[in-house]
């Protein structure tokens, strides 16, 4: 075969898959974008490609046939309440139980087997299902910092709604500049909270859908008061200056108690860790030469 002709399939044969990849590849990305964007904040969306590896996906959806839908349903609820993290969807969780909960019960198994047990088998067990629910536990840990975060952030909050309002600012609008110039969870939550009111839902499904999301008391009885308020036309501004004072009361009684309950956290390491130290420092010497007395 002519040197030419050879260079001529060559060339053809790998411009072909370059065309098509050209052709294809932007249609192909910008589908996935679409779906992507689609499904973003859905539990129950199938994952593509571009989300994650295929294997985590078949985990998830294999640990999702077998979880009852009350079991999803709270741990959507516990995501919610921490705030979504970008890093952990509904998918990656259920596909961090099941591996957690069977490199476990694999661990587990092995030892046992070693030394055939009841004991063993009890606490292989055990580890299995401490595994499987160390994603739940960290859920919860990272809503009740969450929620705990949005309780100091109300009174401050409040606050400059409450000048906003005084100054002639609409509810919706002094709501509005404090979530976007604050930084913290709270700030996202009103943030989440006027985007829901702008496609379209009404202020009492935005607002009840805040007080659920968040599960803070404190937040919730602040809305049970903005709609009573916006049901009975009551005026804003002395809601608010009302309930910011509340609010500052609540988070100056918490301080005090946590500052009450120091000495009954210190007395553990005070008994069992401090004072032994001491005694043995202070009478050491004195029982060492005690026992040179008596001991000649």
């Amino acid at each position: 075969m002519p040197l030419t002709v050879a260079v001529a399939i060559a060339a053809m044969a790998i411009a072909l898959p370059l065309l098509g990849w050209a052709v294809l590849s932007p249609r192909l990305y910008r589908d996935r974008a679409v779906q992507r964007n689609l499904a973003r904040g859905m539990t129950t969306a199938p994952m593509d490609a571009g989300d994650g590896p295929s294997r985590g996906q078949q985990l998830a959806d294999f640990a999702r046939r077998f979880t009852p839908q009350s079991f999803i349903a709270r741990l959507d609820q516990q995501l919610a309440r921490a705030g979504r993290p970008a890093a952990w969807p509904m998918w990656r969780v259920l596909s961090a139980k099941v591996v957690l909960a069977a490199g476990a019960a694999v661990l587990g198994l092995l030892f046992a087997v070693g030394s055939p047990d009841v004991r063993r088998l009890l606490l292989a067990v055990f580890a299995t299902v401490l595994c499987y629910f160390v994603p739940d536990l960290l859920l919860y840990s990272r809503g009740m910092e969450r929620q705990a975060a949005i309780a100091r952030e109300l009174p401050d909050t409040l606050d400059q709604m409450t000048i906003a309002v005084e100054a002639g600012l609409g509810f919706e609008a002094a709501m509005s500049r404090a979530a976007y110039n604050g930084k913290g969870a709270l700030s996202e939550e009103l943030v989440r909270t006027i985007q829901d009111m702008q496609v379209g839902r009404s202020r009492r499904e935005a607002y009840t859908d805040l007080s659920e999301r968040t599960g803070v008391t404190d937040l919730r009885r602040f809305v049970r008061s903005i709609i009573q308020a916006d049901q009975y036309g009551i005026a804003i501004s002395g809601v608010l200056r009302t309930q910011a004072a509340e609010m500052r009361l609540k988070r100056r009684q918490r301080a005090e108690e946590k500052a009450m309950q120091i000495p009954v956290k210190v007395l553990f390491p005070l008994m069992f860790c401090i004072l032994p130290v001491l005694f043995i420092i202070m009478l050491g010497p004195a029982a060492i030469g005690v026992i040179n007395t008596l001991n000649p």
